[in-house]
């Protein structure tokens, strides 16, 4: 997801660009992480949490928030993100795990691949530092640490989407009509990251985010777009035999409009700041949801 301002038009969160700044993606209540496995019955892990977490992708995998840029940060205090709350989860089964953090803000899948993340010059350093695209970066790293990898997140995709409404100029249908071919290479590019990262790491499990729909003032117009978005990182993560964690349905409950704007002011900073990023709240949401989907059971 882009940054709030230093990324793809993010000061016009009223207009259709709005629709894929981010991209895009317990305060939040026991009952909305209930669905997700928070407190339930796991199911055993294929892999179980080795030395390493290697954790990609963009500034959601980054963990940002706007006021924590807005003050200069370093990145140790960008600490809340949902790889943070993944992490901690991950060391009450496997303690002395590692956790390395190649996310860069405003990643798509094509910067993933040929490099140029855009949100290099918006946070003062990334966590873990790299030259290059940060693929290679990953697939460097794990050949480096053979059988030492896992688990694996990936958040990518909804910058993509960004990237069609850019193209479209914020002419909703037109993002329409050019949604099935963008969103096709979307899955073709996101699949062939995932096998590259599976073949580099066949032992590691890998956990892709899925998407969700912030336009709280076109939520009803918008959410067949950000479905499909989702849809398509999902399809990517079962061809790549990945897991993954289903995020749309937690900021995006279905059956009232006015209860998906409630939760989003809430798991997001869409209402407050304009901005489409996680709130703590909301991070802990993410975390919940990839714990849920990694299916590890917490230590009894």
């Amino acid at each position: 997801m882009d940054i709030s301002g230093t990324d793809r038009g993010a000061s016009a969160v009223s207009t259709i660009a709005t629709l894929a700044i981010g991209a895009c993606l317990l305060a939040a209540g026991a009952a909305w992480l209930a669905p997700f496995g928070l407190g339930g019955t796991l199911r055993p892990a294929d892999s179980p949490p080795l030395s390493y977490y290697l954790a990609l992708g963009d500034s959601v995998a980054y963990g940002f928030q706007p006021a924590k840029m807005s003050a200069g940060l370093p990145p140790s205090g960008f600490n809340t993100g949902y790889v943070d709350v993944f992490a901690a989860r991950l060391r009450t089964i496997a303690p002395k795990i590692r956790v390395v953090n190649y996310s860069c803000p405003g990643e798509s899948t094509k910067t993933f691949v040929a490099g140029g993340c855009s949100g290099r010059r918006d946070v003062k350093q990334l966590h873990d530092a790299f030259k290059g695209a940060q693929l290679e970066a990953a697939l460097a790293f794990l050949r480096a640490h053979p059988g030492q990898v896992s688990p694996i997140t990936l958040t990518l995709g909804v910058n993509d989407l960004g990237d069609l409404v850019e193209a479209c100029k914020g002419d909703f249908a037109c993002a329409q009509a050019r949604a099935p071919r963008a969103f096709a290479q979307l899955g073709s590019r996101l699949t062939s990251i995932v096998k590259r990262l599976g073949a580099a790491a066949p032992n590691a499990e890998i956990i892709l985010t899925g998407a969700w729909n912030f336009n709280v003032d076109g939520l009803k117009q918008t959410d067949p777009l950000f479905r499909s978005a989702d849809a398509t990182i999902a399809r990517a993560a079962a061809a790549g035999k990945a897991d993954f964690a289903k995020t749309f349905p937690v900021f995006n409950p279905q059956g009232s409009i006015t209860r998906q704007k409630s939760r989003l002011c809430a798991l997001t900073f869409i209402c407050s700041k304009e901005d489409p990023h996680p709130t703590d709240a909301g991070y802990r949401a993410i975390g919940a949801a990839v714990w849920a989907a990694s299916g590890y059971l917490p230590r009894s």
